[in-house]
């Protein structure tokens, strides 16, 4: 019979981060140039201001993203990601492969060339 090993406390606890509803779609949209708060909304369909700004938050403390205040008038806030938020760029890039192989599109979507 096979040994059963622990799950290392350390991909636990990334693919916790990065694997919270939301927070995928979120990096994904900054990995894409949104850098606005409205954009990343618009470019993620069914995210919610409250979810959005939760996910914003976890992102910025742990790390990934940073929020800059740009000073015009108005005021505008822009995110970008940090060092340690780039460096998910293969990570998200193997999902995303990974997904165009094994996950099908839903019928409403294949028609929609902005799903992948």
């Amino acid at each position: 019979m096979s040994e059963v090993h622990s799950v290392c406390v350390r991909y636990h606890a990334a693919v916790e981060l990065i694997g919270a509803r939301w927070s995928g779609a979120i990096l994904r949209a900054l990995f894409t140039g949104h850098r606005r708060y409205a954009q990343i909304k618009a470019a993620v369909p069914g995210l919610s201001d409250t979810m959005l700004t939760e996910r914003l938050r976890t992102l910025e403390v742990e790390g990934l993203v940073e929020r800059h205040v740009v000073q015009s008038s108005p005021v505008q806030v822009e995110y970008h990601l940090t060092e340690k938020g780039l460096d998910l760029a293969p990570v998200l890039e193997a999902v995303i492969t990974w997904s165009h192989k094994w996950i099908p599109l839903p019928r409403e979507a294949a028609g929609d060339p902005g799903t992948g």
